[in-house]
C-alpha cells in the first residue's frame, strides 16, 4: 500500500488544467471533465466508467452519492465526483487504473488540498502575471485544435470564453500554489555523500536500478539561403493585401483565411485574442500589436516565423485582440541544391579527417543554439548532454539509434511546420550502454534517487504534522481506508 501511494504521488497530477488534460489525453467529447474542486462531472458516460471502483476496506458502500462530500481539508471540499475525475485523468495519462483504489485516490486528493490549505496559511503568492500568458497560450491552442471558439464553448459546455478562461486560470493558479508549497517543504532537503553511499548499498544487488542506454549527440545544420528577391516578393504580396484592406475595404479576416500560412489562426481569420506584453509571442509581433491604434493595419514586418501584417481589432486595457497574416519566402531549388552540396562537402571533410565534427560545427553550422558548443545537443528535460534512448524524441532517436560513437550520419533532410527545409548531419559523441547501476559510474543518478527518497520522507513527516494541525473530516464511507497518512487522526 505505501509503495503504491508513493508511486502515485509522482505519477498523478490532480486538478490539472483542461488544456493539458485535453491535449495529453486525446479526450473524446463524451469524456469532457471540468477540473474544479466543487463542480460536477458533466458526462454520465464518463462517470459510469469509474463509479463502480471498489474501496480497499471491509466496509462496503451503502450508497453512491454522485455529489456527496467525501472529505473536507481546511477550507477545501472533496466530492465523490472529484475522485471520478481524478480516475479519468489518470486513465488517460497512464492507461491502467486497476491498481489504484478509491482510498488511495482520495488520499492523493486530500494531500493536494492540504498543500493548498497550507499555502493559504503561509500566505504564498503566485506571480499572477505569469498565469495569464499561460492561460492565453492554452486557449489559443485549444481553439486551434478544436476549430473555433463556438466549438470550444460547446465542447466544454460553457456560456462564454471568459467563463472558460476563468476556470483555466483558477486551475493553473492552484497547480502553481501546490508546486510552490511542495517546493517549500523540500527546499532545504539535501543528501550528503555518505547518505548517497548508504542509500545505494542498502539496495540488494539484484534489485539495484538499471540505467537505460544513453547517448550524447551533436549536429551540424545547413539551411538553404533565402534570397533578397524572395524576401521582397513576400513583402510586396503583403503590401498588396494591406492596400486592398486599407484602401478598398476588403475583409482582413477573409484575406487571412485565404492566404495566411499560420496553421493555428488562419482558419479563424488570423485571430489571436488577448495578446499581452507577456504573451509567448515574438517580440516584434507584440511591438506591433501595442504600437497601433484600434482598426489600424501594420506595415509588413519580419519575425523568426516569417513575414506578417497585423490588424488591431480591439484594445481592452492591457490586452489586445489582433488578426494577422503570415507568409513565408519561397526557397529556390538552386538554394536547396547549394545547401545540400555544402553539407555533403562538410561531411566528407569530417570523415576524411581534415576537420573534427566540433570544428566544422563552429565554423559552418546555421543552428545558433548549438554552433558555439561544437554542435552538442542539450537535453531539454535534464539540461545535460545525455539522452535516454527510450525517452528521446522519436525521430531523433531513430536517426542516432544505430550510430556508433564517432560515426557521422548520412545527410538528413528535415522540414519545420512552415515547410522550410534544412539539412543536417549527426554524430554520437558518446554512448553509454544499458547497465545495472554502479556506484562510481552512476553517482549523479544515484544521488538523484537518494534525494528523491529523502524528499518523500520529509513530505510524509510534514503531512502528518500538518494533518494534526488542520481540520480534516472524512466521510463514514471511507473511515476504514488504510491511508498512508494519518488522515483519520487515529
Amino acid at each position: 500500500m505505501l509503495l503504491k501511494t508513493r508511486i502515485l504521488k509522482f505519477i498523478m497530477k490532480t486538478n490539472i488544467a483542461i488544456f493539458a488534460f485535453l491535449m495529453a489525453s486525446g479526450l473524446t467529447a463524451q469524456e469532457v471533465v471540468v477540473a474544479d474542486s466543487t463542480g460536477v462531472v458533466k458526462s454520465p458516460v464518463a462517470m459510469s466508467e469509474v463509479a463502480t471502483k471498489s474501496v480497499d476496506s471491509a466496509k462496503p458502500f451503502t450508497r453512491f452519492k454522485a455529489e456527496g462530500v467525501v472529505s473536507v481539508v481546511g477550507d477545501y471540499v472533496i466530492l465523490d465526483s472529484d475522485i471520478d475525475k481524478a480516475y479519468l485523468e489518470m486513465k488517460q495519462s497512464r492507461g491502467s487504473i486497476d491498481d489504484i483504489t478509491r482510498c488511495q485516490m482520495l488520499g492523493k486528493l486530500m494531500e493536494d488540498k492540504l498543500y493548498l490549505h497550507q499555502a493559504k496559511v503561509d500566505s504564498l503568492v503566485v506571480n499572477e502575471s505569469q498565469i495569464g500568458p499561460r492561460v492565453d497560450q492554452q486557449l489559443q491552442y485549444i481553439v486551434g485544435e478544436i476549430g473555433s471558439e463556438e466549438k470550444v464553448l460547446q465542447f466544454y459546455r460553457k456560456n462564454s470564453m471568459a467563463e472558460l478562461r476563468q476556470e483555466l486560470y483558477d486551475n493553473v493558479k492552484e497547480i502553481e500554489l501546490t508546486g510552490m508549497m511542495q517546493g517549500k517543504v523540500v527546499e532545504n532537503v539535501e543528501v550528503t555523500p555518505e547518505e548517497v553511499r548508504e542509500f545505494f548499498f542498502s539496495i540488494p544487488e539484484e534489485d539495484r536500478p538499471v540505467i537505460s542506454a544513453e547517448v550524447e549527440v551533436a549536429q551540424i545544420v545547413i539551411e538553404p539561403e533565402i534570397t533578397d528577391e524572395s524576401r521582397q516578393n513576400v513583402i510586396d504580396r503583403l503590401n498588396e493585401i494591406r492596400t486592398d484592406v486599407v484602401e478598398n475595404g476588403s475583409s482582413f479576416s477573409s484575406k487571412a483565411v485565404l492566404y495566411s500560412k499560420d496553421p493555428g489562426s488562419s482558419s479563424k481569420g488570423g485571430a489571436i485574442k488577448g495578446v499581452t506584453r507577456t504573451s509567448p509571442l515574438a517580440k516584434e509581433f507584440k511591438d506591433q500589436a501595442f504600437s497601433l491604434l484600434e482598426g489600424e493595419v501594420s506595415e509588413p514586418f519580419e519575425t523568426d516565423f516569417g513575414f506578417h501584417i497585423l490588424y488591431v481589432e480591439r484594445i481592452r486595457g492591457q490586452e489586445v485582440d489582433v488578426r494577422h497574416i503570415l507568409l513565408f519566402p519561397d526557397v529556390s531549388q538552386s538554394s536547396i541544391d547549394s545547401a545540400r552540396e555544402e553539407i555533403e562537402t562538410i561531411r566528407k571533410r569530417i570523415v576524411d579527417g581534415e576537420i573534427t565534427f566540433a570544428e566544422a560545427a563552429r565554423a559552418s553550422s546555421d543552428e545558433v543554439e548549438t554552433r558555439n558548443n561544437g554542435g552538442q545537443l542539450v537535453n531539454p528535460v535534464s539540461f545535460d548532454t545525455r539522452f535516454d534512448l527510450t525517452k528521446m524524441e522519436p525521430t531523433l532517436s531513430a536517426q542516432v539509434y544505430n550510430l556508433k560513437k564517432g560515426e557521422v550520419s548520412s545527410v538528413l533532410s528535415d522540414q519545420d511546420y512552415t515547410g522550410k527545409r534544412k539539412f543536417k548531419i549527426l554524430t554520437v559523441t558518446d554512448r553509454y550502454e544499458e547497465h545495472q547501476a554502479e556506484y562510481k559510474k552512476d553517482y549523479e543518478k544515484i544521488k538523484e534517487l537518494a534525494l528523491k527518497e529523502k524528499q518523500i520522507r520529509s513530505i510524509e513527516e510534514w503531512q502528518n504534522k500538518k494533518i494534526m494541525e488542520t481540520y480534516v473530516n472524512v466521510n463514514e464511507d471511507y473511515v476504514d481506508c488504510d491511508f498512508s497518512s494519518n488522515w483519520l487522526k487515529k
